[in-house]
């Protein structure tokens, strides 16, 4: 049986000091257990409002910022919209969570040893952190793309230069993806042909 090898005190102490970041893992998934509570409100509101609850109805159209004069009597279409897409923008959000609570532990922290678990993510199998900064750039992106298009959906309630912004903020997240998973490309390929000199 090998004997682990001994560290120096000084590099035992820096090699030691990433636990410092448990807390802040434990604290993502706090926020992921408000994100939860948070679906679930707005889901049994949506529900209460479908039932012709005119409260429920009230509390979402104040959540979803919804432009309108007074509040509808009954729930329309465009307000299932915004709020379907309020509940799709919580659950990528939360999936963001988890790539970084899960990801980010097996990378910088300590290894789960999670191999031949039924339930393993697929994409946690060959995690490292260039993996995980392309994972978290495609759901950037997504959240991105679902806050646009609950802007454009109720764009009355918005200024024209907030829409061009958003639009824009858009865009340059679409190109550092594409900057960041073209470099995560080349990379490797740099490596190999540098390794043959």
């Amino acid at each position: 049986m090998a004997k682990d090898p001994q560290l120096r005190p000084l590099p035992r102490l820096i090699f030691a000091s990433r636990w410092l970041q448990l807390p802040l893992y434990i604290g993502l998934i706090v926020a992921q257990a408000v994100y939860v509570w948070q679906f679930w409100t707005e889901l049994v509101h949506l529900i209460e409002a479908v039932f012709g609850d005119s409260h429920a109805l009230e509390l979402l159209v104040h959540s979803i910022g919804y432009k309108t004069d007074a509040v509808p009597d009954k729930l329309n279409e465009t307000i299932l919209m915004l709020v379907v897409l309020g509940l799709i923008d919580v659950v990528m959000i939360s999936n963001l969570l988890i790539m970084v609570i899960v990801g980010g532990y097996e990378t910088f922290v300590s290894r789960m040893d999670l191999e031949g678990h039924p339930d393993q993510p697929e994409w946690l199998s060959h995690v490292n952190a260039s993996v995980l900064k392309v994972k978290l750039g495609t759901a950037i992106i997504g959240i991105s793309s679902i806050h646009l298009l609950k802007t454009f959906i109720n764009a009355a309630a918005y200024d024209e230069k907030i829409l061009m912004w958003q639009t824009i903020i858009h865009m340059a997240f679409l190109l550092s993806a594409m900057a960041i998973a073209l470099a995560d490309r080349l990379l490797p390929h740099a490596e190999k042909h540098g390794s043959h000199h």
